[in-house]
């Protein structure tokens, strides 16, 4: 409500010219040009529900559209290319449906690493269970629903007979919108509009050297993490992320006017990076999980299971484990995930591409 422009748009239902631009011919024959979502967001925001639902080649197709802001077009003799300066906000689901903190980040964001790198911020949204948090997610539903139903009160208040002028009132009173809130809206939109177009702040040295220093960290960490055996990570660190990196910070310069981006500029958007991006890139490592008494006595007695049918240096296929398993009773999800801990742990070694499993010692 408050961007300029807002486009919303879901992946099972998008292609590629719905998303970018396609070329149609009219009934006298003559062809002209029709923008998609990205193109008619320009200068504002597209919205992109279910994202892992898109086809490969649809999500390919927004590649220039993300890195260069502009889609080109070469199609029936019509070339020609188009401006999408357009912030792209994207939801997915893990392909099993909910993010497996036991299983790898290559396995729970299943989404190639171009389309990752070119996101400024990737957020990781987990269901965990809190007390407080539960209340305040329900509280704000219920809020919905309520502030929902006022204005169908409003709505069809007018059809009604015989109601009064009182209750008339009254439902026009409760379907209205909180005026302060509104007031902060429309205020919070002209400020949003007065900073893009007054403010175009530089970084001057000392931010750029935190940058640069930033940038190089976490180049050697991730480097790092490969040799130690931890897998390449989900969301690779590469130039786009340093130019991610200047344009956070450039943004939150021109969300406080000024005109020179400085060290706190750097460091909130370093911040900002590391809880999200950064944390997704470090997600999926066994050894920082925190189970809990009952599920990690559970894969105690799977991993036990596991040894008592594998004897060490026997090879096995994981299908038949997984069957002679479920036979007396283990559930197979358990014994995928016990699998999976004594595969990172080293217990366990992988062989013809994860059909066969070796256990080592």
């Amino acid at each position: 409500r408050t961007a300029p422009v807002c486009v919303y748009t879901s992946g099972k239902g998008s292609s590629a010219a719905g998303l970018t631009a396609s070329v149609i011919r009219d009934s006298n024959g003559e062809f002209y040009l029709e923008g998609g979502a990205m193109v008619l967001a320009d200068g504002g925001c597209v919205c992109i529900d279910e994202f892992d639902k898109m086809r490969e080649e649809d999500r390919v197709a927004i590649h220039e559209a993300m890195e260069q802001q502009t889609i080109s077009i070469a199609k029936a003799g019509i070339t020609t290319m188009l401006n999408s300066r357009s912030a792209v906000l994207a939801a997915a689901n893990p392909p099993s449906g909910r993010y497996d903190d036991l299983k790898t980040a290559q396995e729970n964001i299943d989404l190639q690493t171009t389309i990752l790198s070119r996101f400024d911020l990737i957020f990781i949204v987990r269901d965990e269970r809190v007390y407080e948090r539960d209340m305040a997610i329900a509280g704000h539903v219920l809020k919905i629903h309520s502030n929902g139903a006022n204005a169908m009160n409003k709505n069809g208040s007018g059809g009604k007979k015989g109601g009064g002028e009182s209750n008339d009132a009254n439902t026009e009173t409760e379907g209205k919108e909180d005026p302060a809130a509104e007031r902060e809206r429309k205020f919070m939109k002209r400020y949003i509009e007065y900073c893009r177009a007054n403010c175009k702040p530089r970084i001057n040295e000392r931010s750029m050297k935190m940058l640069e220093d930033a940038y190089v960290k976490y180049r050697d960490e991730m480097r790092e993490r490969n040799k130690s055996g931890k897998g390449t990570p989900a969301v690779p660190i590469t130039v786009r992320q340093l130019e991610a990196l200047t344009r956070v910070s450039e943004s939150l310069a021109k969300m406080c006017l000024q005109s020179v981006v400085t060290e706190e500029h750097v460091a909130e958007a370093l911040r900002l990076f590391e809880v999200s991006t950064i944390d997704a890139a470090r997600s999926g490592v066994a050894g920082t999980v925190v189970l809990s008494a009952e599920q990690r006595e559970e894969l105690q007695l799977v991993e036990t299971q596991i040894r008592q049918k594998l004897a060490i240096e026997a090879t096995m296929s994981k299908r038949h484990l997984v069957e002679d398993l479920s036979r007396v009773g283990v559930n197979e999800w358990a014994v995928m995930r016990a699998l999976m801990v004594m595969t990172q742990r080293g217990e366990i070694i992988e062989r013809a591409e994860g059909r066969r499993v070796t256990r080592k010692y």
